[in-house]
């Protein structure tokens, strides 16, 4: 079981982990040792604090086909 960092709740461990494993499946290097899956890897450099959440650019353009935003 990966112990989720303290101040972040288990919604945020879960969508941070889920984005983080789609950025190392397109081909983005591993922060921590790579584990047999993508997930437990993703998990294990939130654990870490080797990624944490970001702000959006406030004049980032949306990208293409995101609905709702136009």
């Amino acid at each position: 079981m990966i112990t989720r960092p303290v101040g972040m709740n288990a919604f945020e461990f879960a969508v941070l982990s889920g984005l983080r494993a789609t950025q190392l499946c397109r081909g983005c290097a591993p922060r921590v040792a790579q584990s047999s899956k993508v997930a437990v890897t993703a998990q294990h450099e939130v654990a870490a604090r080797k990624v944490v959440p970001g702000r959006r650019l406030p004049n980032a353009a949306p990208r293409a086909g995101t609905p709702g935003l136009g």
